[in-house]
């Protein structure tokens, strides 16, 4: 993806959810969680600040790879340690 814009810092974010959530990103009156990967800090700060601003709750999936697994990333790499859990929310 980020050889199509040389020099681009891509952040994998918007498209890991639906128009509807984009539309209204709450569910009960709490913002819903949005995951963000990279491998440039800065690109990332500036994805989750407009994320937050729209009214998502980012988190920090770590850098793009097609052979991990988000739950292990978060556990492990990110700080969130292994009491947690994703849970799958409708309106």
């Amino acid at each position: 993806m980020a050889g199509w814009a040389k020099g681009a810092k891509v952040v994998k974010i918007f498209n890991t959810t639906g128009y509807a959530n984009m539309a209204n990103p709450s569910y009960g009156g709490q913002p819903i969680t949005i995951f963000y990967c990279c491998d440039n800090a800065d690109a990332k700060r500036i994805a989750a600040g407009l994320a937050r601003d729209i009214g998502f709750d980012p988190v920090d999936a770590g850098c793009w790879s097609p052979t991990r697994l988000l739950w292990i990333w978060l556990a492990v790499k990110g700080g969130v340690g292994r009491e947690f859990a994703f849970k799958l929310v409708k309106r």
